[in-house]
């Protein structure tokens, strides 16, 4: 962080996310059940973290067991538990139903249309080895790529699973991608087959994946098989010879596939990066390290119990999904919800309706989908009896003050502790979190580093601040953490490692520590706006704004001024029932000028009843600054509402 940008917040900037002052220490009665509930846990990570991690190793069943817990000889290559093999899909299956929890749930599904099926561990073991059997049928086997393309349905965790049980190599793309970005990921990673569905499920409609993709895929040279799942009855094109139909190919084979033993370092998935401003990158991830991440932080940080019944509302195609819904969930044994469809879909209280139909009582979701229910209006979830929750959290951007005491008190009745998870793609796990029955928490602030993990705020030189802003680090290799990536070292080298030196990963956030060594991330480093020479983080303004009562959401891009080099452009939602006008405008401003100074004021701002997003929920700020530029749009594909697009084009250009 630049001095202009310490400077230009010092009456407020940074600190918008520190406004709250109130504090919410573990409810009693939670804390006294809690997995966690010994503080000293932290000092003996901190003080043998290889122990640490090891000890969570040793909980998953091994072929062959480790003789080494971390070589860090060559960083910032890590390895991790080696010469030890294992297997993740018998980690997640196998051992399960062998200790007789064969008829426990897996996953409540439930589709958009009202479909509902209950997924058990003996039924995902049997599905994922005939799949894994049929790949092997098409000659895939251990280090082949297979590209997976699917909506939320149980097959997609099916196919995810059989990878694994063989050891192919998973390549998830987003269901909600286009098929320029399907292409673009089969073909980095040289895919040998790819598993997708005729369609999905938008809205009450069927969106055609297959036929979408068909024309795009036939020349990749790599691609040999195609396997399709009948979600929707649309029949689509079909290629004898590479196209096969999951129905058949699955159906028709073996009941029984020994998994293939696999070294700890094997990769275990690959996951591509947007592609939206360079070639996307492909995060590898090895077998023993990754899941061992997953299954501490999940059992851990969500306070897992035998009774629980977990919902995270993410998607598969994320790293969330993989995370938190498929591997960290089923190594645990857990009983999950997976849901299809869109949150308001047919109505606004559908996520509520589901909760309460399966008694859900832990629930884990992004800060904009918090917003957009805030902006649904809390009815929606009073309709519905939620008292079985027991644990929120939140996942994928810093969460707004706001939105955490909206979200702690009314849909966790204010008496669930909220766990404000701040993690990424490339560290495979969570890293920095409350633990829900030690934890202290600060509506805003992710709180401290999980157990074993070295969280650290650097100044420009490298140096460590002990309190104030600056460059989030990790200066300790953690067993989760990405090895490379895929068939590109030097620019994993080059991207994460290289301004720090190699044995300190480069987040790429800028963020905040308190006195009591708690971190506020406030977004981006490469999300900053320069106006007049004094550097404003978007994430700033963007608190600044949706922590005024009459806003639901904020987006804050840099536009190009003739006098002050860039200036602030904000897209706004209106809290319901509120009108975005001249007059609402002119209080925003002032309002920003308040929190964070008057060189934070938007110079030009506009209204929309919800903004562009994905069909995950993220806002497309790259649409945001064509809309802003008058220029033709780029990929609008994944947009979830066109329409808003069109509507702030239209008031734009009055």
């Amino acid at each position: 962080m630049s001095e202009d940008q310490s400077t230009a917040g010092s009456d407020g900037g940074l600190d918008v996310l520190l406004r709250t002052e109130q504090t919410f220490p573990p409810p009693p009665e939670f804390a006294a059940q809690a997995n966690a509930s010994d503080p000293g846990i932290y000092e003996r990570a901190d003080a043998d973290p290889e122990a640490w991690w090891g000890s969570w190793a040793e909980k998953l069943e091994w072929i062959e067991p480790f003789d080494e817990i971390l070589d860090w000889s060559d960083p910032p290559f890590a390895k991790w538990f080696t010469g030890g093999k294992l297997n993740v899909s018998a980690n997640c299956l196998d051992r399960h139903v062998a200790a007789g929890d064969g008829d426990r749930v897996a996953y409540y599904w439930e589709g958009e249309d009202g479909t509902r099926k209950e997924i058990t561990y003996a039924w995902l073991l049997e599905q994922t080895q005939k799949a894994a059997n049929g790949l092997k049928s098409l000659g895939i086997g251990k280090g082949d790529v297979v590209g997976v393309y699917m909506p939320m349905v149980p097959e997609a965790a099916v196919a995810m699973l059989a990878c694994t049980r063989i050891g192919a190599i998973h390549n998830v793309v987003f269901g909600g991608f286009s098929a320029g970005s399907v292409v673009e990921r089969m073909e980095v990673s040289g895919a040998k087959a790819l598993i997708t569905a005729d369609a999905t499920l938008r809205r009450g409609k069927p969106t055609p994946m297959k036929e979408a993709i068909d024309p795009a895929i036939a020349d990749l040279e790599t691609l040999e098989h195609v396997i399709v799942v009948d979600r929707a009855g649309s029949n689509p094109p079909m290629t004898e010879g590479r196209d096969h139909r999951w129905e058949e190919l699955v159906g028709g084979a073996g009941g029984d596939c020994p998994p293939e033993p696999m070294d700890s370092e094997d990769p275990l998935f690959i996951l591509y990066t947007s592609g939206s401003t360079a070639k996307p990158k492909g995060i590898q991830h090895t077998t023993a390290g990754y899941l061992t991440g997953v299954t501490a932080t999940h059992k851990l940080v969500f306070d897992l119990k035998d009774d629980d019944v977990y919902w995270c509302a993410a998607d598969i195609g994320w790293i969330t999904g993989h995370s938190y819904i498929v591997y960290g969930p089923l190594a645990n044994g857990a009983t999950s919800v997976m849901y299809e469809g869109a949150p308001n879909y047919p109505a606004e209280d559908r996520w509520w309706e589901i909760a309460e139909r399966y008694g859900a009582t832990i629930f884990y979701t992004a800060p904009t989908a918090i917003r957009a229910c805030m902006k649904w209006g809390v009815e929606h979830v009073e309709k519905h009896d939620l008292s079985k929750l027991r644990l929120l959290g939140s996942v994928g951007e810093p969460i707004n003050p706001r939105a955490w005491l909206w979200y702690h008190e009314n849909v966790g009745g204010g008496r669930c502790p909220i766990v404000d998870t701040w993690w990424q793609t490339e560290t495979g796990a969570i890293m920095i979190t409350p633990l829900p029955g030690l934890t202290t928490t600060k509506p805003g602030s992710a709180t401290v580093p999980f157990p074993g993990i070295e969280a650290k705020i650097l100044d420009e030189s490298g140096a460590e601040i002990a309190e104030g802003g600056g460059h989030l680090a990790l200066t300790r290799p953690w067993p989760s953490m990405a090895r490379t990536l895929y068939q590109e070292p030097e620019r994993f080298v080059e991207t994460y490692w290289k301004r720090f030196g190699p044995d300190t990963y480069q987040v790429g956030d800028a963020a905040r520590i308190d006195e009591d060594g708690y971190f506020w991330i406030v977004g981006r480093t490469d999300d900053v706006i320069n106006v007049s020479g004094h550097r404003l983080s978007t994430m700033e303004v963007e608190s600044a704004l949706v922590s005024h009562p009459k806003v639901a959401e904020a987006a804050v891009i840099g536009v190009p001024d003739e006098d002050t080099g860039q200036a602030i452009f904000a897209f706004v939602t209106p809290s319901g029932g509120t009108v975005g006008d001249d007059e609402l405008e002119a209080e925003l401003r002032d309002h920003v000028a308040e929190k964070i100074g008057k060189l934070a004021r938007p110079k030009q701002m506009a209204f929309a009843d919800d903004l562009p997003k994905t069909r995950s929920g993220k806002i497309m700020r790259r649409l945001l600054r064509d809309i802003a530029a008058g220029e033709e749009l780029g990929d609008v594909s994944t947009l979830r509402d066109p329409e808003v697009v069109e509507s702030l084009q239209k008031q734009l250009a009055v």
